[in-house]
């Protein structure tokens, strides 16, 4: 009995010791900086249940994982918290926090495999491949040979070959003076044309904005934290998918011209669109 009492208050001191997690080590952080959940909530741009919701470890309430984590980094900035022991924090309580983890599948034991008929049939190969190579560099090929004499050819063949070819070059000579030559023409080549599919988004953040940016081929452009006073320029192939967290906080360019956030595309400080560049 006295095993079992000494087991449980072990347990209960390795619970305790584990010590704050996640949003927890937030609001000590800003308990120490003597600042109110009022005026956290007022530079994150949240609501103050949201605020203490992060730090229950309360994500849910935020909405999206990436909203929650976008707004714990900015909360570690303020309260000058490391920024990676809280981050680490919210991942092992999310993990935690899920399903179950799967079950490792099991290995079955590989049956054993006999090496003697491999061995046996890789002998026979090397004895056929150096009994081909044997016979090859030893087979000796009869060279044959053709002897001839060669036949003067009698004067008057070679007065008539002398001829032939004196009017062959009379001919030539008329053909050259005949056929008259033409010059070539320039032909002009076409213009490659520049592709059209091409965008330039240019982004300068007023205020802090989670912002996700994939192109038409789901090639991510951008996906972070923009911090104020930051100008991330983008480009690549139309249209692009975007994410705003907080589409206020942004001022857009594209192709060189102001390009102002549709309302219809907003819900409330987040915007997710798609610019197609037309």
């Amino acid at each position: 009995m006295s095993d079992e009492i000494d087991n449980h208050v072990e347990l209960v001191e390795g619970e305790e010791s584990l010590g704050p997690q996640g949003g927890e080590r937030l609001a000590e952080a800003r308990r120490a900086l003597q600042m109110t959940v009022l005026e956290i909530a007022k530079e994150l741009h949240l609501d103050e249940h949201k605020v203490r919701a992060l730090e229950c470890n309360d994500f849910d309430v935020i909405g999206a994982p990436v909203f929650a984590k976008g707004h714990l980094r900015k909360y570690a900035q303020l309260v000058k918290a490391n920024e990676a022991d809280v981050m680490a924090d919210y991942y092992e309580l999310t993990r935690t926090s899920g399903a179950p983890p799967a079950l490792a599948p099991r290995s079955r034991p590989r049956e054993a495999i006999s090496l003697g008929p491999w061995i046996a049939a890789i002998v026979v190969i090397l004895v056929v491949a150096s009994a081909y190579w044997w016979y090859a560099s030893h087979a000796v090929t009869p060279e044959t040979r053709v002897t001839g004499e060669i036949t003067p050819l009698p004067q008057e063949a070679q007065v008539a070959v002398e001829e032939e070819g004196a009017t062959a070059d009379t001919d030539d000579s008329v053909l050259e003076e005949t056929i008259p030559i033409s010059e070539p023409v320039a032909v002009p080549v076409p213009a490659v044309s520049a592709d059209s599919n091409e965008m330039q988004l240019s982004i300068t953040y007023l205020g802090d904005c989670w912002t996700e940016i994939t192109d038409a081929n789901g090639r991510r452009l951008f996906f972070d934290l923009g911090v104020t006073g930051r100008t991330v320029n983008l480009s690549g192939e139309a249209p692009f998918n975007v994410l705003f967290g907080d589409a206020a906080n942004v001022s857009l360019e594209l192709n060189g011209a102001a390009f102002q956030i549709p309302a219809a595309d907003r819900r409330g400080p987040t915007a997710r669109l798609t610019i197609s560049g037309s």
